[in-house]
């Protein structure tokens, strides 16, 4: 039987776009908050709608025009309502446009078939029908897209990624949309339900797709990250390795002292002399540079980072007690001293005078907690992004992992990691629980 049946009401369609924008936004961290956010909410809804509605005799050359608008509505709310960027919220765009187009299509579906079709026409089932079928497809796709939220970190979308996504989004929407637009094509159908069950199925497929997509995304970004994480941990461990071979070669340096001794006594030229002095005061200083803190992996890790900062006109002073770390593996170690150090260090190199070059370590415990605090001095604004320090880096999609690594590793002994800058001071602070049986 060949039924005439309407399109979907545009109320309806502009009620699932307003949704489907409104589950991505919560998914996110927002930057409009409180009632600011209810009143834009309810705005673009309404203005949604609106335009919909004055839009629906607009004829076929004005459809694909109308829907960019609509579009770009839908991309508005996402991108000024959150903190992300273009990329990113033209990405969330592309899936709520696709999510709202199955959800209103299948919804509508439903509908003639109760209304049209087995001819049961009330207002109270048509509602309960719409509230159903919105909640459970939102609520689903929340559901299985809530394993790769990205609440505490941006998504970083790349202009492939981005351009695969609008590919994708316009693909599956010319496909579900051609038989109603165009009614002799290849891919149009003869009868009306035909045609729901293609525009249906073809809009459940694109949201499989981009879903697929999306898992593809971050599967690969959570690898390279924690590849990156574990080669800067690596990297560190290596680095340890190759100090406490130069602190043995310092230490050798020492014990041969006394052969200099031997040898100074018995040059009778003051010129030479001197310079044989100096040699050896240089020599010890280098050994001076020595920490002794009472753990073998720290003394070889700040000795090193210590002779680095003398090379690099650097004033580094520690008060560190070593024993509170022997709970902690030597590669943990490694990684939270190396790259608060390196960090610490970069920082300074940029500073143009030298007497502001200052680096601070301490280590102490209070109250059953281990308390590492690493400050150096800082010029400049500091930008925070989820408590933590945004990279001046270029490309920071590809940086920023050596606070990520300590904060990797912090996490791993239930600790927490705290950034903060006062008074031109950037301060480290970790704190970890020490365990009774890790004593």
């Amino acid at each position: 039987m060949n039924v005439m049946l309407p399109d979907i009401p545009r109320f309806y369609t502009a009620l699932a776009e307003w949704l489907a924008c409104l589950q991505c936004i919560l998914e996110m961290r927002r930057v409009i908050k409180g009632w600011k956010f209810n009143v834009l909410s309810a705005g673009i809804l309404v203005i949604l709608s609106a335009f919909l509605i004055l839009t629906k005799d607009a004829g076929t050359f004005w459809w694909l025009p109308c829907m960019a608008i609509a579009i770009s509505i839908m991309f508005f709310y996402i991108y000024y309502s959150c903190d992300i960027n273009k990329k990113d919220a033209g990405y969330c765009c592309v899936r709520a446009f696709i999510v709202a187009e199955f959800a209103a299509s299948i919804e509508w579906q439903i509908h003639c078939y109760y209304t049209y079709i087995v001819g049961f026409n009330n207002k109270i089932l048509q509602s309960i029908i719409l509230v159903t079928v919105y909640a459970g497809i939102f609520l689903l796709i929340a559901y299985i897209y809530r394993k790769y939220m990205v609440r505490n970190d941006k998504m970083n979308i790349t202009n492939q990624e981005l351009l695969a996504a609008i590919l994708i989004g316009l693909a599956v929407f010319m496909m579900s949309n051609l038989g109603f637009v165009y009614s002799k094509t290849p891919f149009s159908g003869q009868y009306m339900m035909e045609i729901f069950n293609v525009r249906t199925l073809i809009d459940l497929g694109g949201v499989a797709i981009l879903y697929a997509y999306h898992i593809k995304i971050f599967d690969l970004r959570t690898r390279y990250e924690l590849d990156s994480v574990r080669n800067i941990l690596y990297n560190q461990y290596v680095q340890y390795q190759q100090s406490q071979e130069t602190l043995d070669l310092i230490n050798y340096r020492y014990h041969d002292l006394k052969h200099h001794i031997i040898a100074l006594r018995a040059e009778n030229n003051p010129q030479k002399r001197n310079e044989y002095l100096d040699k050896m005061e240089e020599e010890i200083m280098n050994y001076e540079a020595q920490n002794k803190t009472g753990n073998q992996v720290l003394d070889t890790l700040l000795t090193s980072k210590n002779l680095y900062c003398i090379q690099n006109d650097i004033s580094f002073t520690c008060v560190a007690d070593g024993n509170l770390l022997d709970f902690m593996d030597v590669m943990d170690i490694c990684s939270i001293f190396g790259n608060a150090l390196d960090n610490a260090i970069e920082c300074e190199k940029k500073i143009k005078e030298k007497e502001k070059r200052l680096i601070h370590v301490s280590v102490s415990s209070q109250k059953q907690f281990l308390i590492i605090r690493v400050e150096n001095y800082y010029e400049g604004t500091l930008q925070y992004e989820h408590g933590l320090p945004v990279t001046t880096k270029k490309q920071a999609e590809f940086h920023g992992f050596g606070i990520k690594s300590i904060r990797y590793t912090v996490h791993k002994y239930e600790g927490e990691v705290d950034v903060s800058v006062k008074d031109n001071w950037f301060i480290l602070n970790i704190l970890i629980p020490i365990r009774q049986d890790s004593k």
